[in-house]
Parts: structure tokens; C-alpha cells; sequence
């Protein structure tokens, strides 16, 4: 029997899953990505309230969505630990054992993190913005709003896709302590900064670019389904690079 062949498809499937609930460092923050972003919704919305709704923003829509620039770190911090999991206590040796065909094991690997990241992101979405908005009285938007319902959807595709862009990166640098140390800030600081100086460059950055899904009047060249394919790009990018480097170097 072929390496490519040892083994059906579903119970290396399978096994992937298990592997995500069994460290805790993955699962914890799998399951913060929608408690997060739920909470911090929530909290914005009883603290805000319908009296300081202008408070958000001009975007009202885009601040519906405020929680997600919380949601998108236990979604980085999701990806970079399900992915750095393997690289320690020879740990990819093992997998590597019972997978030999190391595009099988990492799109298999991929797969199991881009659903969960996505299924864990569209709850973590619409239970935040219905949930938010229940909180905001008459100055509330309502899913049937312009955009509200792209958004949402939108979002919890965002938050996979950076799930999936910390994933390929640390399969790139083997270390989740290196992409946590420079994603985060280039997310929360980094990527602000380059924007004030890039201008209009800075909207494909791939958090920028990703999150003009969630504006209701996007400005710039980017509508808001193509700021979303952008992050997409760097993401494929992030995982490409994170593929070749694990065919390439010894487990």
C-alpha cells in the first residue's frame, strides 16, 4: 500500500479534530472566538446604549462590529496554536508517522482549522450583532438593514481567514511565540501607523482590507467582497509558504 493511500480520508479528518480538542491552548481559544466576541458586544451595547449610539461612529453598521477586533485575536491565537502544536516534543514526527504525505496531512490540518475557525465565526457574528443590537433599543439595526446581513456573514469569514492566515505563518517560522509577536501588534498598532503614512495603500493590508466587509459605505478602490478576497490572497499567501516549508525541511 502507498504512503498516499494508508489511510481513507475521514479518519485523518478525524484525528485532526481530535487533536484540536485535546490541547487546550487550541480548543480555549477556538471557543473564545465567539465568547469574546459575544461578551464584548454585549457589554459595548448595555454600556453604549441606545442614548450614545453616535459614539460608535459615523459607521453605525462598521460599529456593530466593534467586538471583532477582539474576536480576530482568539482567532490568530486559534490558528497559531493549532498549528504550533506540532512543533513541539516531536510532535509532526508522529503525525508524519501515521500521515507520510505531508500535503495530505497539512491540507487535512488546514481543513479541520478553516471549518471550525468558520463555523465558531459565523455564531461568533450574528449571536454578537443580534445579540449587541437587542441592547440598542430604536437606534438599532436590524439584519434586514443596507449591509447588515453581508456583514455578518462577511465577518465570520473574515475572522476564519485570519484564523488561516496565523496558521500558515507559523507553519513558516515552526514558532507560535514568533507569529503571535508579530501579528498581534502588526493588527492592533503596526497596521494603523502604515495606514496614516501609506494612504490609500494601506487598504490592503490584510486586516484593513478584510474588514471594509463590515463598513456600509466602504471608501476606497475596494468594495467590500473584494477587501474580503484580499485577505483571502494573503492568507493563501501565509499558507502556501507555510506548505512548502514543511515539504522542505526535515520533521
Amino acid at each position: 500500500m502507498s504512503a498516499t493511500t494508508a489511510l481513507p480520508v475521514r479518519p485523518v479528518l478525524h484525528a485532526e479534530w481530535i487533536k484540536i480538542r485535546s490541547v487546550r491552548a487550541s480548543f480555549g481559544s477556538l471557543l473564545s472566538i465567539p465568547l469574546v466576541t459575544v461578551a464584548i458586544s454585549l457589554l459595548v451595547g448595555a454600556t453604549v446604549g441606545q442614548d450614545e449610539a453616535d459614539s460608535l461612529g459615523p459607521d453605525r453598521l462598521s460599529g456593530a462590529f466593534y467586538a471583532l477586533n477582539f474576536g480576530q485575536i482568539a482567532a490568530i491565537a486559534f490558528g497559531t496554536t493549532t498549528l504550533a502544536a506540532e512543533f513541539h516534543n516531536g510532535a509532526l514526527r508522529t503525525s508524519l508517522t501515521a500521515v507520510p504525505d505531508r500535503t495530505r496531512f497539512f491540507l487535512s490540518k488546514i481543513g479541520v482549522l478553516g471549518f471550525a475557525a468558520l463555523l465558531l465565526g459565523q455564531a461568533a457574528t450574528f449571536v454578537s450583532f443580534l445579540g449587541g443590537q437587542a441592547l440598542m433599543g430604536s437606534q438599532a439595526i436590524g439584519l434586514g438593514d443596507e449591509g447588515a446581513l453581508r456583514a455578518t456573514v462577511g465577518g465570520g469569514i473574515y475572522l476564519a481567514l485570519m484564523a488561516l492566515l496565523a496558521a500558515g505563518l507559523t507553519a513558516l517560522l515552526r514558532s507560535g511565540v514568533a507569529v503571535l509577536s508579530l501579528l498581534i501588534p502588526f493588527i492592533l498598532i503596526v497596521s494603523f501607523i502604515i495606514g496614516d503614512m501609506a494612504g490609500g495603500a494601506a487598504q490592503y493590508l490584510p486586516d484593513r482590507a478584510g474588514q471594509l466587509v463590515l463598513q456600509q459605505d466602504p471608501q476606497g478602490s475596494l468594495g467590500p467582497w473584494a477587501g474580503l478576497a484580499v485577505t483571502a490572497l494573503w492568507a493563501v499567501a501565509a499558507l502556501a509558504a507555510g506548505w512548502a516549508a514543511l515539504r522542505r525541511r526535515d520533521a
